[in-house]
């Protein structure tokens, strides 16, 4: 209804701004318990802005592509470590998806469901997942879910036998799959640029993210990568220039190698996040409680890195 001529519109009487919640930490945590009321610090809100990002749904669902054509990249920690911090803050179906072409290491560093399924079990249900009556709960014999962590694994094909390697197409239709189930789709990767399967998943991403280590060679091949999709087509070039590169330190120590990597890479991709040397990253089943607080902290900060482009 238009303003009555020499009348202004009324201003609501609702607060439109949420009120700072007290500090829950350090020092001032402890003052504001004993009554004593006082906001966050800088550290603690920046903290909170993190967990308000990676907290975040958007309307409709949201693959990230997982790639360096190294190996030894950090590739499969990324994937889990980004899929859990998505999974425990923001709630609803999370995947991560070995998108390797065969015997990726997702299977090796998660936990194992009541069943040996890959992705080789699923594609034969592909159509029938994406029928009218199918039920999200069907999914349980295909994808590992992590209890603890909050998401599922689909594996990929663990066998030696055999000369099936998933293609482009196929890639099309276990997505379709997913992005029906999951609200995010996090998508590890084999090591050829070339191979079908790695091509569909650029194709379905709408974000990248380029793990590196404290190896020169890891960030070599990240960094022409990124050059090869810069000069691909229009969206390849769009996900490189807003890549976000995360750099985790392999070795302990104080190294001039990792801050040359991570100087170097912020002018190629949108945003660097280091992640620091944690021994739990590089042996066994990876938890994300098993890890040092640093490390969680810095997952974190990545995971809000990533969100921001979403």
């Amino acid at each position: 209804m238009p303003v009555a001529p020499g009348r202004h519109a009324r201003k609501s009487f609702i607060a439109t701004e949420a009120p700072v919640e007290p500090a829950q930490v350090g020092v001032r945590g402890s003052l504001n318990r004993m009554g004593i009321r006082t906001g966050p610090s800088r550290k603690e809100q920046a903290l909170r802005d993190d967990i308000n990002l990676v907290s975040q749904h958007w309307a409709g669902p949201r693959t990230v592509a997982i790639a360096n054509p190294k190996g030894s990249a950090n590739k499969t920690p990324t994937t889990v470590c980004l899929s859990a911090i998505f999974a425990r803050y923001g709630g609803g179906p999370v995947l991560a998806w070995d998108n390797n072409e065969t015997r990726g290491t997702a299977a090796w560093r998660t936990g194992k469901g009541n069943h040996d399924a890959t992705v080789l079990d699923l594609l034969p249900k592909t159509q029938d997942l994406l029928a009218v009556g199918a039920q999200a709960a069907e999914l349980a014999r295909y994808v590992h879910h992590q209890p603890a962590d909050k998401f599922d694994v689909l594996w990929s094909d663990q066998s030696t036998e055999g000369e099936h390697e998933v293609t482009g197409e196929e890639v099309d239709a276990v997505h379709e799959v997913a992005a029906k189930y999951y609200r995010l789709v996090f998508m590890d990767s084999g090591n050829s640029e070339r191979a079908s399967n790695w091509r569909a998943m650029i194709r379905h991403a709408h974000s990248l993210v380029v793990p590196c280590t404290n190896v020169e060679d890891t960030a070599e091949a990240g960094a022409r990568m990124l050059e090869a999709l810069a000069q691909r087509d229009e969206h390849s070039a769009d996900l490189a220039r807003n890549a976000v590169a995360i750099i985790s330190q392999r070795t302990p120590g104080n190294d001039p190698l990792m801050r040359r990597i991570v100087r170097d890479f912020a002018p190629l991709v949108r945003t660097v996040v280091t992640i620091p040397h944690d021994p739990a990253l590089y042996s066994g089943v990876i938890r994300f409680d098993a890890l040092r607080p640093a490390t969680q902290r810095a997952w974190l900060a990545a995971g809000a890195a990533v969100a921001e482009g979403l």
